[in-house]
């Protein structure tokens, strides 16, 4: 009987290896092949020669998405939104969840259905431009930053985690004189890293991939973030500018649009791919502990 329920544990391992090994070719191979065909030459590409390796490397796709300025300026806008809007949206995030996750805070669930409340219900799109535009906030980085300064649903994973911590160490710097302040400073937010940590990855990603508020917002393409010059060219096809710097012929010049598109799509991309390795370990404890309770 044990080797027989060895050999099934085995067998059932071995079939979820092999599922997530294709789940992980499935999900990866797309990026494999954009690199592929992004650093092949015009021709190639254009004669469907590349398959699995790149065929006769060229870097001029990349050379010429980064000698554009506006894609430069793009960036600097994107890491400047997301740095800006991650760090009011942790401080936000953190001040509504703390005292909500206090056992003697007066009407707590009250405010609770209040807010859970907008998780469902807005006022549309049109309302929130009007909006938007009678501050005069319009071009300017608080229309990207300040209309999700909270999620909250994020607030709800921190409350959880908040309320994990046990109450007897916040009572105890009570009773030795802390007031609320210090007390959230020096004992809530460094035993809750994880999550502060998992927070920060889920924000900044949403700020670095966000678009739709970018383009109702922001009407100068100086104000573009890296976003919007992806959608630009990925689905209206707004290669002209760019494409001048490496079409050699004009039968090459369609070819190279799509190398174009490949590569700013990997650069775009890239940033996000780069940081999440050296954060995971928090991501995956942070999640697991924060939705411990509700």
């Amino acid at each position: 009987m044990s080797i027989r329920q060895s050999w099934t544990e085995k067998t059932f391992e071995a079939i979820n290896l092999l599922l997530m090994l294709g789940i992980s070719i499935a999900m990866l191979y797309p990026f494999y092949y954009m690199f592929i065909v992004s650093i092949s030459d015009n021709v190639s590409v254009m004669t469907n020669q590349v398959k699995w390796l790149p065929v006769n490397w060229s870097f001029r796709a990349y050379a010429a998405v980064f000698k554009d300025p506006l894609i430069l300026r793009g960036f600097l806008n994107s890491f400047t939104y997301m740095i800006v809007g991650t760090a009011l949206n942790m401080l936000m995030t953190a001040l509504c969840a703390y005292p909500l996750s206090r056992h003697d805070l007066y009407g707590r669930n009250m405010f609770m259905k209040m807010i859970v409340f907008t998780m469902f219900f807005s006022g549309g799109l049109i309302p929130l431009f009007l909006l938007v535009s009678n501050l005069g906030l319009i071009n300017s980085i608080g229309a990207v930053v300040l209309p999700g300064a909270i999620s909250v649903f994020n607030m709800i994973i921190m409350r959880s985690f908040f309320q994990s911590i046990p109450f007897a160490l916040t009572e105890s710097a009570h009773i030795d004189g802390a007031n609320d302040v210090y007390v959230f400073a020096k004992i809530i937010l460094p035993l809750s890293m994880p999550i502060v940590a998992t927070l920060i990855l889920f924000y900044a990603v949403a700020q670095w991939n966000a678009f739709l508020g970018p383009l109702m917002f922001l009407t100068e393409k100086a104000h573009y973030p890296i976003q919007l010059f992806v959608r630009n060219i990925v689905i209206e096809g707004q290669t002209a500018d760019i494409g001048m710097a490496i079409n050699e012929t004009a039968v090459a010049g369609a070819t190279a649009e799509k190398s174009i598109k490949y590569a700013i799509i990997l650069a775009a991309a890239a940033p996000v791919m780069l940081i999440y390795p050296f954060i995971i370990k928090y991501f995956e404890k942070g999640v697991m502990v924060g939705s411990v309770k509700g």
